[in-house]
């Protein structure tokens, strides 16, 4: 395959694929994604969440679901809850009166998907980029199903691609041929160029979602600092934010006595895990990031979910909304 230092580094050489034929677990395209919507019903991003669910009875995991918008003012009825009483109004006019509420329609769903060169890596089973789309294309599906609107961002090396927000199956179809699009991009081979930084994309987040979205971004979160706390945290007091943080086998727990060999696209360097101290200071490295992305959830009151490359994306996205092993 064209791809074949991206096979070699993913644990994928030997399998058989057919010359000329795509590995889903390197690259995804629009089919792929497209045959993941009947595997979406299994999954529920509305308030009230299954038992074993990761969202369930964690004050800091509840999301707000729906909005109310008000209908109307109207006399009091017999069968009208009390705290429905407007009492201004009722003491104003010297009549009770209260307000009706009806139950937002819709309410738009912007999902996040980052598809630059640092989430091009796996060891076990797929591509960190291969994972993240996949994850989002479950999600979107099962939004889309409940009735939301949905829309999201695909964030690239070089470009960023906005798909607005609709209950349309036009909407839908744009941002899933959006993410395979910059998922092809990816390349081995590819020029080595500065990275979009996540924080300018997290920017556009806060602007769009002012107030009442279900924001879902899927990233390994490579490069988070300050700025980068400020807009989450931000983001999370109007709209309810889950973060799918994606992550590899490998660097999660980096094998010791091993030489591994890092490039950025012009420039290689060969790193000696054999050595205690260099091993420690890796596995330091890479699981302090992780920590800290997961710390977010305590922090700011938002759910952090763990997903990794390692596995099947809908056997750990079911697992995670409680509901693996039904049909």
């Amino acid at each position: 395959m064209r791809d074949r230092a991206a096979r070699i580094r993913a644990g994928l050489t030997g399998t058989g694929t057919e010359p000329g034929v795509a590995d889903p677990r390197i690259r995804v395209d629009l089919a792929h994604l497209l045959a993941l919507e009947g595997q979406a019903k299994r999954l529920s991003f509305l308030p009230r969440q299954p038992a074993r669910s990761i969202l369930n009875g964690r004050h800091a995991s509840r999301l707000r679901g729906r909005g109310l918008a008000f209908e109307e003012l109207r006399n009091y009825l017999p069968s009208d809850d009390i705290r429905t009483i407007d009492w201004k109004v009722t003491a104003r006019t010297g009549t009770p009166h209260v307000r009706v509420f009806s139950e937002e329609r819709d309410r738009p769903a912007l999902i996040v998907v980052d598809q630059r060169m640092s989430m091009f890596f796996g060891s076990r089973r797929n591509m960190k980029s291969v994972t993240a789309a996949e994850c989002a294309a479950l999600a979107a599906f099962r939004i889309f199903d409940q009735g939301d609107r949905v829309g999201g961002i695909v964030l690239g090396d070089e470009a960023i691609a906005e798909i607005k927000p609709k209950r349309s199956r036009t909407a839908l179809t744009a941002f899933l041929t959006a993410l395979s699009d910059a998922n092809s991009l990816l390349n081995a081979d590819a020029p080595a160029v500065p990275a979009m930084p996540l924080n300018r994309v997290l920017e556009a987040v806060a602007r769009i979602a002012r107030r009442g979205h279900l924001v879902l971004v899927f990233s390994d979160f490579d490069e988070i600092d300050d700025t980068t706390h400020r807009i989450v945290a931000s983001i999370s007091k109007h709209n309810d934010l889950m973060l799918g943080l994606v992550s590899d086998p490998y660097t999660e727990s980096i094998p010791q006595g091993t030489r591994i060999v890092v490039s950025d696209g012009v420039l290689q360097a060969e790193i000696d895990t054999g050595d205690k101290g260099v091993h420690s200071r890796l596995q330091d490295f890479a699981q302090g990031r992780l920590a800290e992305v997961l710390d977010w959830q305590r922090r700011y009151g938002f759910p952090v979910l763990p997903v990794s490359a390692g596995e099947d994306s809908v056997t750990q996205m079911s697992r995670l909304f409680g509901l693996q092993g039904r049909r």
